[in-house]
């Protein structure tokens, strides 16, 4: 007698949705993660780089949503194409991050505000984090 597999096995009554659902990308506790004022000074400083031309965007992408993702190549794109019509090199002094500011309006969610300095210049950065399987997203980002 064969008795027949099943792939997920779903609890009894549940909705046919549930396999979406466990596959979904899972919500992780702000315990389970990495400091978020750590991880939001190297992911601001990680923009600052592609936006420089010093880093690849590739490699930001395991830590940013599609859309965030998305914007950082175009705006990526855009800086080197200035760059290269005006002719300067790439800039050596990478910005500092000057202050970090949280607010957590939930478990697993940050709200960031950094300020970043180089020599002529200083900006604003506002993002969004979120605890995403196991870990840190950006899934909002300013650039300001």
């Amino acid at each position: 007698m064969t008795v027949p597999l099943s792939i997920v096995d779903s609890p009894v009554g549940a909705s046919p949705s549930y396999a979406e659902d466990f596959f979904a990308p899972q919500k992780t506790s702000a315990a389970r993660l990495p400091r978020a004022d750590v991880f939001t000074r190297n992911i601001v400083r990680g923009v600052f780089e592609v936006l420089a031309g010093v880093r690849e965007v590739e490699q930001l992408a395991r830590w940013t949503s599609e859309e965030v993702y998305r914007s950082l190549v175009v705006r990526a794109s855009l800086a080197k194409r200035a760059r290269s019509a005006r002719g300067v090199p790439v800039p050596r002094d990478i910005h500092e991050i000057r202050s970090v500011h949280l607010f957590s309006p939930a478990d697993g969610v940050y709200e960031a505000t950094v300020t970043a300095a180089a020599r002529a210049r200083t900006r604003a950065v506002a993002l969004r984090l979120e605890g995403i399987d196991g870990r840190w997203r950006v899934t909002a980002l300013a650039l300001l």
